[in-house]
Parts: C-alpha cells; structure tokens; sequence
C-alpha cells in the first residue's frame, strides 16, 4: 500500500455554498470518509481555515523570519486534506473522484515519495 494526499482546492474568491447546501456537502463528505474507513483506506482528513490565517517561517540570516499570511496570492488555495492509502494510482484517483463529487470542489491526488511503513 501507498500513502496518497488528496487536496481540496478552494476557490479563493465567491461566496460559501449557502446553509442548506453546505449541509448537503457536509454529509457526502462524512459518507466519503466512511466508506474510506469501511475500505482500510482511511488514514486522517481535515478541512483548513482560510489562507489569511497562514503563519510563513522562513529561513535565513542566522534565524528564521516569521510572516502572516499565505506565501503566494492566487485564485485558489488548499482548503483541506485527505490522506488515503491505496495500493496504486488508479485506486488513488477513484477515490479523488469520489471526494471531488462529494465536496464539488477540485481534487488533487499526489502520491507520496515513499510507500507505507518504509
């Protein structure tokens, strides 16, 4: 089995679906995570706070300097995550399908560098 990141992209500008959508939303999401854990492909997921409550630390100087805010401006950001394991790529996107149709937002799928437990 693989580690694979599953990345919510957020749209940094318009507005938050409304109560009664966002409700909707919530539910296929926590209907996606469980048949993630009903799979053994569950491992953590969260969802972020927005880019403005980012903290940047950066190195240099002898120190480290710290900055507010997220490191580069753009029409979209990271809004949340979902780490999986999987046994390949394919698994991997199928589950990014998955969670695209549950949060209606994009999905990346990234797998990580090294397999699980190496």
């Amino acid at each position: 089995m693989k580690y694979y990141l599953l990345s919510v992209i957020q749209p940094a500008e318009g507005r938050p679906p409304a109560a009664e959508a966002l409700a909707r939303i919530m539910r296929e999401v926590e209907g996606f995570h469980q048949e993630l854990r009903e799979a053994g492909a569950w491992v953590f997921a969260g969802g972020l706070h927005g880019p403005e409550t980012a903290v940047v630390l950066r190195p240099g100087d002898g120190g480290v300097r710290v900055t507010d805010g997220p490191y580069t401006q753009g029409a979209e950001y990271l809004g949340g995550l979902c780490l999986i394991m999987a046994p390949d790529l394919d698994a991997a996107v199928e589950w990014g399908r998955k969670a695209s149709r549950a949060t209606t937002l994009p999905i990346e799928v990234r797998p990580f560098l090294h397999p699980a437990g190496d």
